[in-house]
């Protein structure tokens, strides 16, 4: 059983601190994770609230069954959907934030792609291009390249919140990689492709998405 699973049954018997906990836990990753996807800062923080909150009305829906992260990022997922759905237009633009937990961490994992460090300014500069970059791919391809690459969710968890199944999953991350690439190559950065980490391949047939 995971801390997260631990904390949701301890706030199923009515433990406040337990849901403080929560809070403190996810409060800063989900900010980032709406940040990354919407411009609007208010609106993440709004957004991060509301997830909060639904986890705490919803918390006897909740089997612990090491599953949580996914759980919590569909909430998190279906609000940033219906909001940018109230607003009638996209709205799933990003935004770069140095103020993130972890924001080093998946700097990192994507210099791993790229070519050596010293072709560049720094890493953030690395962030910042592929920060622009991202806002050019599909909703679904950039939410899935977000959850995995930022947020550190593995693709059964980013399945899971995208209410989709693992090979749909795998195809859009690697078509988000595979433009992301073509893209950075367009501005003269040379990948090592060889250093890239591949998924571990699924024994289902792989679903492949439209590669618009």
């Amino acid at each position: 059983m995971t801390d997260d699973d631990q904390l949701m049954i301890r706030i199923q018997a009515g433990d406040t601190t337990a849901f403080n906990e929560l809070v403190e836990r996810y409060q800063g990753p989900l900010i980032g994770f709406f940040f990354r996807n919407i411009r609007d800062r208010q609106l993440c923080e709004d957004l991060t609230q509301e997830t909060l909150l639904r986890v705490f009305n919803q918390a006897w829906d909740y089997l612990p069954s090491g599953r949580f992260r996914g759980w919590i990022y569909r909430i998190a997922r279906n609000l940033l959907v219906d909001s940018v759905r109230r607003q009638s237009h996209d709205a799933l633009v990003h935004a770069f934030s140095r103020t993130h937990d972890g924001e080093s961490d998946a700097i990192s994992r994507l210099t791993a792609n790229i070519a050596p460090p010293e072709e560049l300014a720094d890493q953030r500069e690395l962030a910042r291009i592929v920060d622009e970059l991202l806002r050019t791919l599909p909703a679904d391809q950039r939410l899935t390249f977000t959850m995995h690459h930022y947020s550190g969710l593995p693709l059964s968890e980013v399945a899971m919140a995208m209410d989709t199944s693992l090979p749909t999953c795998k195809s859009r991350l690697r078509l988000a990689r595979e433009k992301l690439r073509q893209k950075l190559r367009e501005r003269g950065l040379n990948l090592l492709e060889s250093s890239a980490s591949p998924e571990p391949e699924s024994a289902d047939s792989e679903v492949e998405e439209p590669a618009g």
